[in-house]
C-alpha cells in the first residue's frame, strides 16, 4: 500500500497542471512509423534502445513510487507515460466537477499533503478519481497500442458468439484491473483509515467497469447483419467523474468494528449515532470516509478559501461566499459571435463586444 498517499499525491506540481512534457514521449514519426507496425520490430538502435531505457527509467524514479511500484513502473515503458497521463485527467476532472464548490480541488503542495492526512470525503474522491484514472488510462494504452505488456481487449464471451466476430481493439479492462490491483497493494487488515482508502480504490474501479459498453458494426450484402464485428469500450472519462461526484455527494461516515470470524477490521457505521448522518451499512459501490470536512470558507491547511473566488450570482455565491457577500465588477468583453460555416472549409465569425458583470467573494 502507499501509506496514505493517492495517485494524485505521487507525481511532482507539473503533472497536477497538466504539463505532461514532463514525461518524455517518444514520437512515431521520430522513429519513421507508420502506426500499423506490431511493437516488437521498433526500428531501434542499440543506442537508441539504451537512451529510451534510460528516460523510462528516470521518469519513473521521479515518481513517488514504493519499491514494487518502481519495479511495475520499469517493466514496461509505457507504464510511466500512463500513470502520468492518469494524474493529469484525474486531477483536472476532479477540477471540473468540483469548479462550483467551496473546495474545488485545489491540489498544490500542502493544500494536497494536509488532505491526504485526513479521512475526509473530499479524500474519499480523490482515491476514487486516482484508481479510476489509473484503470481507465491503463485500458486506453493497451488498445492504443503504447504498452507492451498487453494488447487489445480479446472478447472471451459475447452472447451469440456464432453470428458475431470479434473485431476492432476493445480496451483491455481485464489487464488493466490486474495491473491496478497489484500496483495499489493488497486489502489491509487492521487500520481503518487504510481500509477506507482501500475501499474508495475499489468504487472508482468499479465505476470504470460499470460503464463498459459493447459497440458492434454490421458486416454484409447491402448492409445486411450477417456478420458482426464488435468491441469493448470504456465510457468517456468525464461520465466516469460525473458518476463519482454523486457517489461523493452520498457518500457515508463509517468506523470500524471486528469481525469475530476472521478477527478481522470490517468498515461500518459510526458506533455513536450522529445527527446528520446515516447508519446505513456501505455498499461496495459507496464512498466512505471517517472524518467531518471542515468548511473550506477561510484559508487553512486544507484550502486557500473561498476569498477573492469567481462566483455566479443567484447559483452559488452565497454558498462560495460563505454569507461574506460577493464584490460586483463591470467589464467589456469581445468574444466571436454570429459564425458561419463557409464553403469548404472555414467558419467565418464577427466580433461582438459586451458588457458584463463578474461576481467574486469578499474577504
Amino acid at each position: 500500500m502507499l501509506d496514505g498517499h493517492v495517485l494524485l499525491g505521487w507525481l511532482s506540481s507539473c503533472a497536477l497542471l497538466g504539463l505532461l512534457a514532463c514525461a518524455p514521449r517518444p514520437s512515431a514519426a521520430y522513429f519513421g512509423l507508420t502506426g500499423n507496425e506490431p511493437l516488437t520490430i521498433l526500428p531501434l538502435t542499440s543506442e537508441m534502445e539504451e537512451a529510451a531505457i534510460k528516460a523510462h527509467y528516470k521518469v519513473c524514479d521521479r515518481l513517488k513510487l514504493e519499491k514494487k511500484q518502481r519495479r511495475m513502473c520499469r517493466r514496461d515503458p509505457g507504464v510511466a507515460e500512463t500513470l502520468m497521463e492518469a494524474i493529469s485527467m484525474s486531477a483536472l476532472e476532479c477540477q471540473y466537477q468540483f469548479r462550483f464548490e467551496r473546495w474545488n480541488c485545489t491540489l498544490e503542495g500542502r493544500y494536497r499533503a494536509s488532505l491526504l492526512k485526513r479521512g475526509f470525503k473530499e479524500t474519499a474522491f480523490l482515491f476514487a478519481i486516482s484508481s479510476a484514472g489509473l484503470t481507465h488510462a491503463m485500458a486506453k494504452a493497451c488498445s492504443a497500442g503504447r504498452m507492451e505488456r498487453c494488447t487489445c481487449d480479446e472478447a472471451p464471451d459475447l452472447e451469440n458468439r456464432e453470428a458475431w466476430q470479434w473485431g476492432g481493439c476493445g480496451d483491455n479492462l481485464k489487464y488493466s484491473n490486474k495491473f491496478v490491483k497489484e500496483f495499489l497493494g493488497r486489502k489491509p487488515n487492521k487500520d481503518l483509515r487504510a481500509r477506507v482508502d482501500f475501499h474508495n480504490n475499489l468504487v472508482g474501479m468499479k465505476v470504470i467497469k460499470a460503464g463498459v459498453e459493447t459497440t458492434c458494426k454490421c458486416h454484409g450484402v447491402s448492409g445486411s447483419c450477417t456478420v458482426r464485428t464488435c468491441w469493448r469500450q470504456l465510457s468517456p472519462f468525464h461520465e466516469i467523474g460525473k458518476q463519482l461526484k454523486q457517489k461523493y455527494e452520498t457518500s457515508l461516515k463509517v468506523g470500524s468494528t471486528t469481525n469475530e470470524a476472521t478477527g478481522e477490521g470490517d468498515i461500518s457505521p459510526p458506533k455513536k449515532s450522529i445527527p446528520g448522518h446515516s447508519d446505513q451499512i456501505p455498499r461496495t459501490t459507496d464512498l466512505v470516509y471517517i472524518d467531518d470536512s471542515p468548511s473550506f470558507c477561510m484559508m487553512s491547511r486544507y484550502s486557500p478559501g473561498t476569498s477573492g473566488r469567481k462566483c455566479y450570482k443567484d447559483k452559488n455565491c452565497d454558498s462560495i461566499c460563505c454569507g461574506r457577500g460577493h464584490n460586483t465588477q463591470s467589464r467589456v468583453v469581445t468574444r466571436p459571435c454570429q459564425c458561419q460555416v463557409r464553403w469548404c472549409c472555414y467558419v467565418e465569425c464577427k466580433q461582438c463586444t459586451q458588457r458584463e458583470e463578474v461576481y467574486t467573494c469578499k474577504d
